[in-house]
């Protein structure tokens, strides 16, 4: 039997909470799955689809079946409350305390990738050109594989100012270039 979910919203707009419940089950699991890619952690994956099944609730009488599929509609709130909660970034945590201490053991890496680098080479020079926490921030980031959120722990840095660094010092790289 094929799922109706145009029929379960519709039912959610009626008070239906059995229709709710139904959505839920049917496809919960997957929007979990979605989230998740978005925001990156499970947890707030979860939390994610439960402020979306809210406002699903809440929002059900506005849905629009002539505006595209009941599907498509589920899964628009779902991806939207994610991309709203990357852009209140209040829910992020960077890195906890002993993330931190491990992290630094290893930020050597990118140190020693930098030293390597042959006196006379051109992308030495247009790194040394870079200023030092860019340049940290990009040698964290593109040699050792750091996360932003890993590189503004590291650095001690809110995680906009990190990603700033990080966009900034590769606009002056291709800039020198070039």
């Amino acid at each position: 039997m094929v799922f109706d979910y145009a029929k379960s919203i519709v039912g959610c707009a009626r008070g239906d909470r059995g229709a709710l419940r139904a959505l839920f089950d049917e496809e919960a699991g997957r929007m979990v799955g979605i989230a998740q890619r978005i925001v990156r952690r499970r947890e707030l994956a979860e939390e994610v689809v439960q402020e979306a099944f809210v406002q699903i609730w809440q929002k059900s009488s506005t849905f629009d079946a002539n505006g595209g599929s009941a599907r498509g509609w589920i899964y628009a709130i779902v991806r939207n409350r994610a991309l709203n909660v990357i852009r209140d970034g209040s829910r992020e945590d960077l890195t906890d305390s002993f993330e931190i201490s491990e992290l630094q053991d290893r930020m050597t890496v990118a140190d020693d990738a930098f030293e390597r680098l042959h006196a006379d080479s051109r992308l030495r020079a247009c790194l040394e050109a870079i200023d030092e926490p860019k340049r940290r921030c990009l040698l964290l980031s593109y040699v050792a594989g750091y996360s932003h959120g890993e590189v503004a722990g590291l650095l001690g840095v809110p995680l906009g100012t990190a990603k700033s660094w990080l966009r900034r010092g590769l606009d002056a790289l291709k800039e020198c270039m070039a």
